[in-house]
């Protein structure tokens, strides 16, 4: 709840206000563990409000994301479609299984060892990092094995 305090402190320090709609939305994006597209989150949020429409969906992603609220993804799995998560989530990356297309979430101490050294090398300072991992999931590997067979 106190994420929802902030946001909407957020909007007042820069002239907006929290809407019904803008708190459906972030609320749909904080409770899901799914990437959503803009078509999804609408979707979902249609369900709870049916007077939202999509322009509103598109308004309010583009807000939370300039807030530092949400987070922009693309997937090798669809080429061009933005999807959309949480930053509450905590850092982390992604696995897009080439063969079913699903996307599995990976942290690991890895990438910040990798930041931390090359910091030491160069004298850079890291805000962020984006590392998209594509293969095949347990699952895909399996089945073709057992297709081989």
């Amino acid at each position: 709840m106190e994420e929802r305090k902030s946001f909407a402190s957020q909007l007042k320090d820069v002239g907006r206000r929290m809407t019904p709609q803008r708190k459906l939305i972030l609320s749909i994006l904080d409770e899901t563990g799914d990437h959503l597209d803009a078509d999804e989150v609408f979707r979902r949020a249609r369900k709870l409000n049916s007077n939202l429409n999509i322009a509103t969906v598109y308004r309010t992603l583009g807000l939370l994301k300039e807030m530092d609220l949400i987070e922009q993804r693309y997937f090798a799995r669809d080429h061009g479609v933005e999807y959309y998560e949480s930053v509450n989530k905590g850092e982390h990356y992604h696995f897009t299984c080439l063969g079913c297309r699903k996307i599995i979430e990976v942290e690991t101490p890895k990438i910040r060892q990798v930041q931390d050294e090359f910091s030491a090398l160069t004298g850079a300072k890291f805000t962020h990092a984006c590392v998209c991992f594509e293969g095949y999931c347990s699952n895909c590997v399996n089945k073709e094995e057992n297709l081989t067979l």
